[in-house]
């Protein structure tokens, strides 16, 4: 079966994101790097590379387009210092932080979320999962400790 690889677009960072991602995710590297001279756009970085064993593709081809929060990437974390460790790597704009998104310097959206929060989302009892919502709700980090607590009552 085909693996579907996610192309980012940036206007002239391509190489540069794509080894400051490899440097954030374990198990990742830059496969490889090329640039196109001479496209509409001038010199056209692409980047292929891996995060998390992960493949992905990145072009600098000009400022047409933008990221917005419509794609986001999704980090399921184990633990609550995994969870700081990639809201510390990654966000970089304080007004777009809630519910577990941020958005990186190279406005890209991520969401860091706890795997306890799904496992309390789909086997909590309906008052559970209502509690749990309206923690998360007024945060922007996830914090295990308080949706836990949340969860309990």
């Amino acid at each position: 079966m085909q693996e579907i690889t996610p192309h980012l677009w940036f206007d002239k960072e391509a190489k540069q994101a794509a080894e400051y991602y490899v440097s954030v995710f374990p198990n990742s590297k830059i496969t490889h790097s090329s640039t196109l001279h001479n496209t509409p756009s001038g010199d056209t970085d692409i980047v292929s590379f891996t995060l998390n064993g992960k493949r992905f593709m990145a072009i600098s081809a000009g400022p047409l387009f933008k990221f917005n929060e419509a794609i986001s990437f999704m980090i399921p974390c184990e633990s609550q210092k995994e969870i700081d460790y990639y809201w510390e790597k990654l966000s970089a704009d304080p007004k777009s932080e809630q519910c577990g998104w941020c958005k990186d310097k190279y406005g890209l959206s991520w969401q860091v979320w706890p795997v306890a929060l799904g496992e309390m989302m789909s086997k909590g009892t309906p008052e559970q999962v209502v509690r749990v919502t309206q923690a998360f709700l007024k945060m922007k980090k996830f914090d295990i400790a308080k949706l836990e607590e949340a969860f309990r009552g």
